[in-house]
């Protein structure tokens, strides 16, 4: 008996980890310290030295159920970028510089090849948000999962001057809603579109005439990454008074979480345009409108508070890093909450 035998093969971690490098490497940024293989990733803070009072901001975060459409499509190579964009959202969302990312999968057998495409997927998510993959794990599991089947997630480390961190605090009734375009359903609420939509090759491989692409091609279109629109906004010299990651919970749930006490948020529903994706969901599964935003993201993948005279100065930042950016509502005074109307 040996290790091979049991369900793990060492000599396919070792050919995961050689095909993986060419991506990795891309990723690099001169704080990087060593190289893959090493028992822990080191990353220099000498650069945060030039910070008042430099803050570390950590996010940690997976794919949810969506890697199983990347299964039964046997797509790869951009469920990882998924993995990232769900953790350094979060780090940009308070304020902060993304640095680095570690990722984590668990496969039942290791394939070294399509382990590699998830790598990929990872190190195009860190080219994305300018974050240096400077480690990971990948896990074989036999008899804990099937030999087909793999789950991925990430941890993130960034960096922000305390002053610069986006907190809410002083946020008022008047400052406007700006929303950025999302690229469809992102990483949250699978599990309700697996419900609804049969899991086949055939029918993620179903053409249909208002998403112009396949169902898969639509729901498989990985997580908008806003990193460099939030940095943009900053460099532009506006200050983001709040930050709303629009993800599990939809509007309902993470609209409030920007919000200080005293403050409502509005958002008029017909101030963007909704993919079409998200009508398609919702008849086929008569799913209703509250549910929907009280589940997806809806169209908008992040949304920021800022002080009326800087709309314009915000539009343009963001228009510039290469989202799509709308005026979707305000903040009044009020119960701390949200109002769609």
């Amino acid at each position: 008996m040996d290790y091979k035998k049991a369900g793990v093969d060492i000599e396919a971690g070792y050919r995961s980890v050689e095909l993986m490098k060419e991506h990795v490497k891309k990723t690099m940024r001169p704080e990087v310290l060593g190289g893959l293989g090493g028992f822990s990733g080191a990353f220099s803070l000498a650069k945060i030295k030039e910070m008042e009072e430099p803050v570390l901001l950590s996010g940690t975060d997976g794919c949810g159920t969506k890697v199983k459409l990347a299964m039964i499509m046997d797509k790869h190579d951009t469920i990882g970028i998924d993995a990232v964009a769900m953790c350094v959202n979060d780090i940009a969302c308070a304020g902060g510089e993304p640095l680095f990312f570690l990722d984590y999968i668990a496969c039942g057998k290791n394939y070294p090849e399509k382990i590699a495409s998830i790598v990929s997927g990872v190190a195009e998510g860190c080219l994305q948000s300018e974050a240096a993959l400077i480690g990971g794990e990948t896990a074989e599991h036999p008899g804990l999962m099937p030999e087909e089947d793999y789950d991925l997630a990430g941890f993130a480390v960034g960096v922000c001057d305390k002053k610069d961190m986006i907190t809410g605090e002083n946020l008022k009734a008047g400052d406007v809603l700006i929303g950025m375009a999302s690229s469809g359903v992102h990483s949250n609420g699978f599990s309700l579109v697996r419900k609804v939509f049969e899991m086949t090759k055939e029918s993620l491989d179903t053409y249909y005439d208002e998403l112009g692409m396949t169902l898969g091609e639509a729901l498989l279109a990985p997580t908008r990454i806003y990193v460099k629109a939030l940095k943009s906004i900053k460099e532009s010299g506006v200050v983001v008074k709040a930050c709303s990651h629009i993800t599990g919970g939809g509007f309902y749930e993470n609209i409030p979480r920007m919000l200080v006490d005293g403050t409502h948020a509005v958002v008029e529903k017909d101030s963007y345009p909704v993919p079409p994706i998200f009508k398609l969901l919702a008849e086929t599964g008569d799913i209703t409108e509250q549910m929907m935003y009280n589940t997806y993201n809806m169209g908008l993948g992040m949304i920021v508070a800022v002080d009326p005279a800087d709309v314009e100065k915000t539009m343009k930042a963001i228009e510039e890093a290469g989202d799509k950016p709308f005026v979707v509502g305000r903040i009044e005074a009020g119960e701390k909450g949200v109002t769609l109307c």
